[in-house]
């Protein structure tokens, strides 16, 4: 959902073009798999665009030299993210919830069923990053993978 309400953002913001916006799992378990069902009628809900033929995949080292930022969304991805890429020299990768100023992890709807609240939290989450990131970008954009 991330990827999507943080693109919505960006479009609505007319930043669209500075960013480079894509997400993928840490592990394998979801690798080709469509959007959660769940998940799809809660940004349907909300008003918020994706695409329907987007399919899982795994983050990859390349990811790194890919993207100027990589967002997790709790401790466990980022404890798994660091078994894909070790180290992180330039400090792209971060938590969502550190850009609201909160050390807690997003909601996670896997096992609560509750996309609401997961939803409410990457709002607030994508609304501090964008305007963090906005002070930063520079004419060849930013670029964001989100997991």
């Amino acid at each position: 959902m991330a990827e999507f309400i943080l693109k919505a953002m960006a479009k609505a913001k007319g930043i669209e073009h500075q960013y480079y916006i894509e997400s993928a799992a840490v592990s394998a378990e979801e690798i080709g798999n469509p959007i959660y069902p769940p998940a799809r009628r809660c940004l349907n809900q909300h008003g918020v665009w994706f695409d329907p033929g987007k399919r899982a995949r795994q983050v990859t080292r390349a990811d790194y030299g890919r993207f100027d930022r990589i967002i997790c969304m709790d401790d466990s991805n980022l404890r798994l993210i660091k078994r894909i890429i070790p180290d992180d020299p330039e400090e792209k990768i971060h938590l969502m919830m550190s850009y609201v100023g909160i050390s807690r992890d997003v909601a996670d709807p896997w096992y609560t069923g509750d996309f609401e609240t997961t939803f409410q939290d990457l709002l607030e989450g994508c609304e501090a990053f964008i305007k963090v990131e906005t002070a930063l970008i520079v004419v060849e954009g930013r670029y964001c993978g989100l997991d």
